[in-house]
C-alpha cells in the first residue's frame, strides 16, 4: 500500500519540485545549432548524457519530443513525471525492450516527431555512447544533435553516473551542438566510427558548457 502511494504521488511532487528549483536558476540557452531544425520542423535525434537530463522536461517538454524510458518500476514513475511537461513516452531501453523501443522511436521520427535519447543509459557505462543511436540514425536518416547542460553549483548523487542536480540560484548553460548526419551503411567499421564521432561531439559540447559555467 505504501509503495503504491509513493508511486502515485512521486510524479506530481517531483514535477512541482523541479519547477520550483528551475525558477531559481539563471539559465542561458545556446540554441543556434538547433534553431534551423525547429524552424524547418525537421525531426532529429537529440542526445544527452544521463547525468545531465534533469532540467530537460522543464526546458523543452513543450516541444513534445518522444523520449525512451525503460519498462521498470522506476521508469514508470519517470514516465509519469515527464508526461506532465509535454514529452511523449516510448517504453523500452537498451537492456529491456530495446528493439521495440528503437522501433517506436523510428516510427515517431517517420511521423515527423523529434526524439531524445540518453546514449549511456539506463545503466552505463557513464558517458559512453551505445550503438542504438547509430542504428536509429541509419534507420531513419535523422540528424543527431548533441545536447548538454551544466550548472555552476550542483549536487551529485552516488549513482553509476553521478547524476547532477543544480543547486538553487546556480548559473546554468544549456547548449546544442551542430547536427551530425549519418549515412546509410552496413559496415561494422563504419558503425563504430560513427559511434565514436557522436561520442566525441557529445563530449565536446559537454566540455563547453562545463567551461562556460566556470566563468
Amino acid at each position: 500500500m505504501a509503495n503504491a502511494v509513493v508511486a502515485a504521488l512521486a510524479p506530481s511532487l517531483g514535477s512541482g519540485t523541479l519547477c520550483l528549483l528551475a525558477r531559481t536558476l539563471r539559465i542561458r540557452r545556446e540554441e543556434k545549432a538547433a534553431e534551423p531544425l525547429w524552424t524547418s520542423r525537421t525531426p532529429a535525434i537529440y542526445v544527452v548524457w544521463h547525468a545531465r537530463l534533469l532540467l530537460l522536461p522543464y526546458l523543452y517538454g513543450h516541444r513534445g519530443a518522444r523520449v525512451l524510458i525503460s519498462r521498470s518500476r522506476d521508469g514508470e514513475m519517470v514516465a509519469r513525471l515527464v508526461r506532465r511537461f509535454g514529452f511523449v513516452v516510448v517504453r523500452g531501453s537498451s537492456s529491456r525492450g530495446g528493439a521495440g523501443g528503437l522501433r517506436g522511436l523510428a516510427r515517431a521520427l517517420g511521423e515527423g516527431h523529434s526524439v531524445i535519447l540518453v546514449p549511456d543509459g539506463p545503466r552505463g557505462p557513464a558517458e559512453t555512447v551505445k550503438p542504438g543511436v547509430v542504428t536509429l540514425a541509419r534507420m531513419t536518416g535523422a540528424p543527431v544533435v548533441p545536447l548538454a547542460f551544466a550548472a555552476s553549483a550542483e549536487w551529485r548523487t552516488r549513482s553509476w553516473d553521478g547524476f547532477r542536480i543544480p543547486k538553487p540560484f546556480a548559473r546554468c548553460v544549456v547548449r546544442f551542438g551542430p547536427p551530425l548526419r549519418v549515412t546509410a551503411s552496413r559496415d561494422r567499421g563504419d558503425n563504430e566510427a560513427t559511434r565514436k564521432e557522436i561520442e566525441a561531439a557529445l563530449h565536446e559540447v559537454t566540455w563547453q558548457v562545463d567551461e562556460e559555467v566556470r566563468h
